[in-house]
């Protein structure tokens, strides 16, 4: 008897570290819920190809939950100039500040095909100068979107709709659509790939009117572009850079270009940024 539990206790510390490597092997299960933020500086915001700082430097960031069913809402804030770079068209005495609001559902449909479906709320808290006349067809600039995408590993396919009537400021735009192709190709488990093609399609008749051009669709609606690559760091630091541009008409370049520094903010232009996730 004294033999037998010898050569057990042998046997039990032979496996012993085996078993205790397949433990700390084992994945940590998925928590149910998950709370992240990032925050970064970027030498310009550039949204769908257009800078929203007229070239100026921008902070940005924002805090992220997400639940294991696949819901998740998040707030992202970045500083901004467009509204008050052209005043005598946007009426904006102030406004200085972008903030989002949105909310959807994730999912899988099969294998490597995801989906994405949510709703998004742009926000431009700031004065508006009610006297100054409408002539361009501008009014209030907050936008609220629903979206969908699909996935595919790295490739995805999104589409936005706008629900409200003054899409980004242009008046009876509701049906203001963007359509989002992107490539985010993994080279190694640091280096990333990027490539982009959008399709900004504005829709109704509110009296946007530009040189050369009639309407929301002749002024306002263009395609863009965008080819880069980032680099994560340690510490979850990320640097990278873009460069982007646009598809314009000379009406559209027109209706593009800021009031007071004639600059227009649809041309190509190169972006860089160093970034953080905690």
């Amino acid at each position: 008897m004294f033999k037998k539990t010898i050569i057990a206790g042998l046997v039990a510390g032979a496996f012993a570290p085996a078993l205790a490597f397949a433990q700390a092997a084992a994945p940590a299960p998925t928590p149910e819920h998950t709370l992240t933020g990032n925050v970064g500086v970027y030498s310009q915001y550039i949204f769908r190809g257009l800078t929203q700082t007229n070239g100026d430097a921008a902070l940005q960031g924002g805090f992220d939950y997400s639940h294991s069913s696949g819901f998740y809402a998040g707030t992202w804030m970045s500083n901004i100039s467009w509204l008050t770079d052209s005043p005598t068209v946007t009426g904006y005495t102030s406004s200085s500040l972008e903030m989002d609001f949105y909310a959807g559902y994730k999912g899988t449909v099969s294998g490597d095909l995801g989906f994405d479906v949510g709703l998004l709320q742009y926000y431009y808290p700031g004065t508006k100068n009610s006297t100054v006349p409408y002539a361009a067809g501008m009014t209030k600039a907050d936008t609220l979107e629903v979206y969908g995408a699909l996935t595919w590993k790295w490739l995805s396919a999104k589409y936005s709709y706008s629900l409200n009537k003054q899409t980004f400021g242009v008046q009876d735009s509701d049906g203001t659509t963007y359509l989002d192709l992107t490539a985010n190709y993994p080279v190694n488990d640091k280096f990333n790939l990027i490539a982009h093609y959008g399709i900004q399609k504005f829709t109704g008749n509110g009296g946007l009117t530009c040189t050369g051009g009639v309407g929301n669709d002749a002024c306002a609606s263009y395609k863009d572009w965008k080819l880069g690559a980032t680099y994560a760091l340690p510490q979850s630091f990320t640097i990278g850079g873009y460069w982007t541009g646009t598809d314009m008409t000379s009406a559209q370049e027109a209706n593009y270009t800021n009031t007071a520094s004639t600059k227009m903010i649809g041309k190509d232009t190169f972006t860089l940024f160093v970034a953080k996730t905690f």
